[in-house]
């Protein structure tokens, strides 16, 4: 595949990199977009396997509550990529620049979690 942005970095975390060119012929381009993904979404894009569904869908999850913000902060940390199939779908490792950011974006105002930030989690 010729084209790499953070949606194919996300998927190929995942241990799903097979579904990128799907994701982006679909126009899930963008992480923010992909917060919007649900069953029938993967049915069009061509997830079948339950367990890819499963796992898709429990990252999109994450990528809701804690913002995609997260998925750059795995991205950019070595330690969090190595071994783990269930990369991006659990509460990533906390570090010194994680925290640094959460204060200061605290001390600002600013809620990641939150509108305009974050894509609210329907009930």
């Amino acid at each position: 595949m010729a084209v790499s942005n953070i949606v194919c970095e996300w998927l190929r975390a995942l241990g799903l990199a097979q579904y990128a060119e799907s994701f982006l012929d679909n126009g899930y381009d963008d992480l923010e977009i992909c917060k919007q993904v649900g069953d029938p979404d993967l049915d069009a894009i061509g997830v079948e396997n339950p367990s890819h569904r499963h796992k898709l869908l429990k990252s999109i999850r994450s990528l809701r509550e804690k913002g995609a913000a997260s998925v750059y902060f795995m991205l950019n940390d070595p330690n969090s990529l190595s071994g783990s199939m269930e990369i991006l779908c659990e509460t990533p490792p906390s570090n010194d620049l994680e925290m640094v950011l959460g204060e200061q974006l605290e001390t600002d105002g600013v809620r990641l979690t939150a509108h305009p930030y974050s894509t609210p989690v329907s009930s």
